[in-house]
């Protein structure tokens, strides 16, 4: 497909980089100079211009191409190159849409200029750390089929009664969970077959319905309650949409800020929520108000060093949820040898979000990518497609599929009814079908076979 990014900042640049390795012919617009040169390494087109301008447009070839995304410094921009977008007579347009105060009617917007998605990096931010906070056992929490079913990361303690267990004996104890990504030490990632033993420090990531996680964890011995007390370092826009949500959830919200005006907005739109014009760097500040009785504490300036320093520190004179924004890329080696608790990055978040349209896009059968979510660093992909009368899959037990090597079916969802798979299960039309895989790229959810191989 023939893609134009307007924006080279950072989500632009990750789009560009994620796009290029789907295959896809990528145009990046940008009215400077030195912001394109963080594409140049990339096999990418590069357009010197004002994005919002019918010549520019032209020039990088939007009337030529399938999908136009706008992703410059404001929301305005934003919306009026993907209007110009759609007078040039590209077939669909993404913008990215941040201000809160566009939220609440950010779906007439979509619908009146004829928007394909209206994409808040922030608030997609907020609602996954808000999962996180409400089951902060977990690392990482991603849903499917509307919250029927959770992907939960977890880290197996020294204690833990699955060390020196396999996947089959766990399977026996009928837990309701399937294991379906183990990352262990640095570099070692398998998508995990029966005879598989799980070790101790082992990062598992399972399937399974919300109560069953809940009962799984409480059988294992991990402490499932969800945060009632909540410090968010820095007042950006992902501390507004977390403490909003965190609030309407019934926990308590204290924000630490250093812009007085910021502080003065957020009291304003978030009255039931204390804030602190403060620097959270401030060890004698933080001790002062409470951090070592909170339930959870969330880095979230826009400094990324700022933000690994008091989730460090914090760590340690606190046993709460530790959660850190990281923006940049670069170090991501040493970010994970660090204990800084769940790490998120907003970029990637955003571009899974695009990744996932465009792979619907694309299609051609109809089994849509209706989810997708990039983990360990883009080496695997979890993915809920839906099955159609088409689907070469359908009606087959699963135990007599030829399915592509590294590739587990995690739970289909039938007509609401979430079944854990097992070899004589079939896939049905109307299903969506979960699957999680290190064989990146899928568009299709035929895609999972392996034609390679001939079954005997």
């Amino acid at each position: 497909m023939k893609i134009v990014i307007i924006g080279a900042g950072k989500i632009g640049v990750t789009l560009a980089d994620q796009l290029v390795r789907e295959g896809h012919e990528i145009t990046v617009i940008d009215r400077s100079d030195d912001a394109l040169d963080a594409v140049n390494t990339l096999d990418v087109m590069t357009v010197e211009g004002n994005g919002i301008t019918l010549e520019t447009q032209k020039e990088a070839g939007v009337d030529r191409s399938d999908l136009a995304i706008a992703v410059m410094s404001t929301d305005e921009e934003n919306l009026l190159a993907c209007l110009i977008a759609k007078k040039l007579g590209v077939g669909n347009t993404i913008a990215r849409v941040r201000n809160p105060e566009y939220s609440a009617g950010i779906r007439l917007v979509q619908d009146d200029l004829g928007l394909s998605m209206a994409l808040n990096p922030e608030l997609a931010s907020a609602m996954e750390i808000a999962r996180i906070l409400r089951s902060p056992s977990a690392i990482k929490i991603d849903t499917f089929s509307k919250g029927r079913v959770e992907l939960h990361k977890v880290r197996l303690p020294e204690a833990s009664p699955l060390a020196g267990m396999t996947l089959q004996a766990l399977g026996r104890l009928q837990t309701g969970v399937l294991i379906c990504v183990v990352e262990r030490g640095e570099h070692e990632v398998f998508i995990p077959s029966g005879n598989f033993m799980l070790q101790a420090d082992d990062r598992i990531s399972f399937v399974a319905k919300p109560k069953t996680a809940a009962k799984f964890f409480r059988k294992i011995g991990i402490q499932t309650d969800p945060v009632k007390r909540v410090m968010l370092l820095g007042g950006g826009r992902i501390s507004y949409y977390l403490a909003k949500l965190m609030l309407d959830f019934g926990a308590s919200v204290k924000i630490i800020e250093t812009n007085p005006e910021t502080c003065a907005h957020l009291s304003e739109v978030l009255p039931d929520a204390t804030v602190i014009h403060g620097d959270a760097t401030n060890e004698r500040l933080l001790a002062e108000e409470g951090i070592a009785k909170m339930d959870a504490v969330a880095s979230l300036t826009g400094i990324d060093e700022e933000n690994v320093l008091m989730s460090l520190y914090a760590r340690s004179i606190t046993n709460a949820k530790i959660v850190t924004k990281i923006n940049r890329t670069t170090f991501s080696h040493i970010i994970k040898q660090m204990d800084l608790g769940s790490v998120f990055h907003p970029r990637y978040i955003a571009a899974d979000h695009i990744v996932r349209y465009v792979r619907a896009m694309q299609n051609s059968l109809g089994s849509n990518v209706e989810t997708l979510y990039k983990l360990v660093g883009n080496r695997v992909e979890a993915l809920e497609f839906r099955a159609t009368a088409k689907s070469a899959v359908c009606g087959t037990p699963l135990m007599e599929l030829t399915l592509q090597p590294n590739l587990l079916i995690g739970a289909i969802n039938r007509g609401g009814k979430i079944l854990t798979p097992g070899g004589k299960d079939t896939i049905e039309p109307g299903d969506t079908v979960i699957v999680v895989t290190t064989v990146t790229g899928l568009n299709d959810l035929d895609d999972i076979l392996d034609k390679r191989r001939v079954r005997a």
